[in-house]
């Protein structure tokens, strides 16, 4: 069983955790690579795919959501799973008192889950140095204003658990017969 896992990261988060996912695929006996979206160019030979992107401003990054979109033929083909990260912090309410995991899940989830008959979708906690060059506007406008800056927790947050566990339930889902979790 050879599986693709491919990630859009900004700053390495979401590389880690799509690295991690790997390492738990490959335990239960799959040939994994692991790759960025924008250095996968054939999909062709892979048996399932997981692909995964950062989270910013309720938007999958784009060059995530692109790839998708781009093989959504290949990927509905194969069995095909998509992650998001961006939570920041472990408060699980918002502040507006809403699931942190539900607010934050990428606006272009139902869509691209729909498109490739996705067998599930998880976002992640992530995580945020601070001292990393600002990357897009809304990092960029960030900078410039002290009280924004402010109300992003600096931190790992990443829960390894929740992403080994979710590494056990895709390989079960795929029937590998090393699946166990963490």
């Amino acid at each position: 069983m050879k599986v693709l896992v491919a990630y859009a990261s900004r700053h390495g988060s979401t590389a880690g955790i799509a690295e991690r996912l790997a390492d738990g695929l490959r335990g239960a006996g799959a040939e994994v690579d692991v790759a960025p979206v924008a250095e996968v160019a054939d999909l062709g030979g892979y048996d399932a795919a997981v692909v995964g992107g950062a989270a910013y401003m309720f938007h999958w990054l784009r060059d995530a959501s692109s790839f998708v979109r781009r093989h959504r033929a290949e990927l509905t083909a194969v069995p095909t799973w998509l992650f998001s990260s961006g939570p920041l912090g472990t408060d699980d309410l918002d502040k507006e008192g809403r699931d942190v995991f539900a607010s934050t899940r990428p606006k272009e989830f139902d869509e691209l889950a729909d498109a490739v008959a996705s067998r599930g979708e998880r976002v992640f906690r992530g995580a945020w140095t601070g001292d990393g060059p600002p990357v897009g506007i809304g990092e960029r406008m960030m900078r410039l204003m002290p009280a924004a800056r402010d109300a992003l927790p600096v931190g790992d947050f990443r829960e390894w658990d929740q992403v080994d566990a979710w590494a056990a339930e895709i390989a079960g889902g795929l029937g590998l017969s090393g699946a166990t979790a963490g």
